[in-house]
């Protein structure tokens, strides 16, 4: 019989040396539980549905004609934005012209108010289009605008599998709302 590693109880799950901090509700997100498809418009859509409650409850920082800019749910830190059209879109090829401008002008005022709100080092910005390039909710088109800071990648997400947020996501909308720049004429 082999011996355990030290610290391993006799049963997974059991008392040993590590500790855990679950997070059952991230289970269906994992399993792709109520992932819309291209063609489910409405309830069935996250995308499609926060931007009809309220700006606390939907997480929404900021709106546009077309486009809007929302908390990500399930965020890789602090103030991570994702930027939405409001049509069902999956493509970035599907945009109008309109849509196109104001997606980028969205970008760029998420971008400031990072900056404003959480003095970040750099950022990542982008889209992963369709599943297999990672998109976790391929049928309606978002951007991530992630703020960065060095160190930001340490053992917790990657020993750990475990990110840890110092501000809960209401506490994020409403410092990134409250520092969003003003449009200018």
């Amino acid at each position: 019989m082999s011996e355990a590693p030290p610290g391993a109880g006799a049963d997974p799950g059991q008392g040993d040396s590590f500790e855990r901090l679950w997070t059952p509700h991230r289970m269906a997100y994992i399993k792709g539980e109520g992932k819309p498809e291209r063609g489910a418009v409405g309830t069935g859509c996250p995308f499609c549905r926060a931007p009809s409650l309220d700006e606390t409850e939907g997480l929404v920082v900021a709106r546009g004609k077309a486009v809007y800019v929302v908390l990500n749910r399930y965020p890789y830190n602090s103030g991570h934005l994702l930027i939405c059209p409001y049509r069902h879109v999956a493509e970035y090829t599907e945009l109008d012209e309109d849509e196109t401008t104001e997606f980028a002008l969205l970008t760029q005022r998420a971008i400031a108010s990072l900056r404003t709100s959480y003095s970040p080092q750099g950022f990542n910005v982008g889209m992963n289009l369709g599943t297999v390039a990672g998109a976790g909710i391929a049928a309606h088109l978002h951007q991530h605008v992630v703020p960065r800071w060095g160190g930001d990648t340490n053992f917790m997400p990657v020993i750990g599998h475990t990110k840890v947020l110092p501000e809960l996501l209401e506490q994020s909308r409403e410092l990134l709302a409250s520092n969003w720049p003003q449009e200018q004429s």
